[in-house]
């Protein structure tokens, strides 16, 4: 049985997912998009019901009861792959006692395009989904460009952190980072150690050499700090020449003891400048979580710091543990001993 070809050019403009079926739910004529769901050939005389299996209405599994259901909206899903998800609604067609199905991609229109490379030719000319696609496309680069801004804001956001925890002259944390990282450490419970440290004789280096000099052993000073600790160590420059080293979950006496003792050994290491070696030393205050009573960030600076001037009462260019039986004198701003490692050229 043939369908009037006036109706089926018209069908395939407004309706270009349509197909036509006959009295036994074979199609007799498709609309020119499903030729890209499935290949001409196998359109042809091939029965809708396995095409398609109906989800909705349930128990579709004749023509006669799939014309029953006109009017309704029917969900299906293709029974080739891809196994796409497809509206429809069917209206009987008198003429031929067959039917004419109407077909969409409804939400999945995304999917759909994506699996058969559908353009806007493919589509009815009033059919919403090529506006629903720019919007889809509209919102997809408004995320996308929402996506790229947030990242940047949080680049620039860390960037400017590191830069807020960062002594700009060595590279090193700053008092602001000690003030950040000591409390959580206390509030997190692991023991911890911390190191006061204070060079000597560097003001004889400014004062000899002047500030260009200063500034180099400050940077061959933090590098040496750098590689004589751990990489999850806080090493920081708190002031002129004063650093802070804090070594989360290490506490044992014999182990800082040696990087102690590795650290003043490197940084009594002489720092060429020009043609003059400048020539320094450094004292450490040590201090234990465990030994700080009560346990603030506080109370434990001034513990390493009191076990800092304990080194410099006796001779400087070494370290200390701090001891609560033993008081430091007054602290006593530090000058270049002319008989000591002070900052000469050689």
């Amino acid at each position: 049985m043939q369908v009037s070809k006036d109706i089926t050019d018209v069908l395939d403009v407004i309706c270009p997912m349509h197909m036509i079926l006959n009295d036994t739910g074979h199609v007799i004529h498709a609309g020119p998009t499903l030729g890209k769901l499935w290949h001409k050939e196998d359109l042809d005389g091939a029965r809708f019901l396995e095409m398609f299996e109906v989800l909705r209405p349930r128990d579709v599994a004749d023509m006669r009861k799939l014309l029953a259901a006109h009017g309704e909206k029917l969900h299906l899903r293709k029974r080739a792959e891809p196994r796409s998800s497809i509206k429809g609604v069917l209206m009987p067609y008198g003429a031929i006692n067959g039917a004419v199905v109407n077909l969409s991609f409804g939400i999945s229109i995304m999917d759909g395009v994506r699996d058969y490379a559908l353009a806007s030719t493919d589509f009815a000319a009033t059919d919403l989904t090529i506006e629903m696609l720019y919007l889809i496309e509209a919102k997809s680069a408004a995320m996308e460009a929402s996506r790229k801004l947030n990242l940047r804001l949080q680049g620039a956001m860390i960037a400017a952190e590191e830069q807020a925890f960062t002594d700009t002259l060595t590279g090193l944390k700053n008092r602001r980072a000690v003030d950040h990282i000591l409390p959580r450490l206390i509030e997190r419970g692991s023991g911890f150690a911390l190191m006061q440290m204070d060079l000597d004789y560097f003001k004889a280096v400014n004062d000899t050499y002047g500030h260009a000099a200063g500034d180099l052993v400050l940077q061959q000073v933090a590098r040496a700090l750098v590689e004589e600790t751990r990489d999850r160590d806080c090493v920081a420059r708190i002031g002129g020449d004063e650093f802070v080293l804090i070594f989360e979950g290490l506490t044992r006496r014999d182990l800082l003891s040696d990087i102690a003792q590795r650290l003043i050994h490197r940084i009594e290491e002489p720092v060429n400048y020009k043609d003059a070696q400048c020539r320094i030393s450094c004292s450490i205050g040590i201090a234990l979580s465990s030994e700080s009573s009560p346990l603030s960030e506080e109370q434990i600076l001034a513990n390493a710091d009191a076990a800092l001037y304990l080194c410099k009462d006796h001779g400087r260019a070494q370290f200390r543990f701090f001891d609560p039986t033993q008081t430091p004198s007054a602290p006593v701003p530090p000058v270049a001993d002319p008989d000591g490692p002070g900052a000469h050229a050689d």
